[in-house]
């Protein structure tokens, strides 16, 4: 597995022959530039997590690679008349050797007052492969054992301490931090120092911001 990490929640996986980009939203730049793609995922509709204007041009780009996304943002793009599969909780999707499996619905409570979203996060299955999870905005899903979790590290959603709580519960192998684009250099090193400290001796944070292309669970 190779993991590039994009920009913010967006993350480029390559496994079993597969090219899988997740979440191309607003505050990623230069996503509609990748090639070869074999699906695109999104986990919900916010425009940090999928970038309506742009996705023509990545489509245009990757002709053959489906587009898989959650119930209300299928909802949206088919009224626009885009072409979609769903996402849906318990019902796994199979792309080349690749498992898909969603899990979770809901986003993440923002404030009483903003009506909570649909959310799915995906887990990433292959024979031979670590598994990653990537949660879209939300920290209660149960995705089973995974080796690689894609954790958001700021969000107005979020706290750290329920960071570090949803680290715990899920105990990866590698937690690969996400969801960063509010955050200055120096907050964000602040952010992923105090979780990864925080997390377990035996969990290790792999860090990919501009690193490239990268296997996270490498030694």
């Amino acid at each position: 597995m190779l993991v590039t990490h994009l920009g913010h929640s967006c993350l480029l996986v390559e496994m079993a022959d597969q090219r899988i980009l997740l979440d191309p939203g607003g505050f990623t730049p230069g996503f509609e530039t990748v090639r070869d793609l074999s699906a695109i995922i999104v986990t919900h509709q916010h425009p940090d997590h999928l970038d309506r204007e742009r996705l023509p041009r990545l489509r245009q780009g990757n002709p053959a690679a489906r587009l898989i996304v959650e119930s209300m943002t299928h909802e949206i793009l088919s009224g626009a008349g885009v072409e979609a599969e769903e996402l849906r909780s318990g019902t796994s999707i199979t792309l080349g050797e690749v498992q898909l499996d969603p899990v979770g619905t809901h986003h993440a409570v923002i404030h009483a007052d903003i009506p909570r979203i649909d959310n799915t996060g995906v887990v990433l299955r292959a024979a031979g492969e670590p598994s990653l999870f990537h949660p879209g905005d939300a920290l209660d899903a149960e995705p089973g054992p995974v080796d690689i979790l894609c954790v958001p590290i700021n969000a107005p959603w979020c706290a750290m301490k329920e960071t570090v709580d949803f680290v715990r519960r899920i105990a990866p192998r590698v937690f690969v931090p996400i969801h960063d684009g509010l955050l200055q250099p120096r907050g964000r090193s602040l952010y992923l120092t105090q979780i990864d400290n925080l997390a377990g001796a035996e969990i290790r944070a792999a860090d990919l911001a501009g690193a490239g292309a990268v296997d996270p669970a490498a030694d």
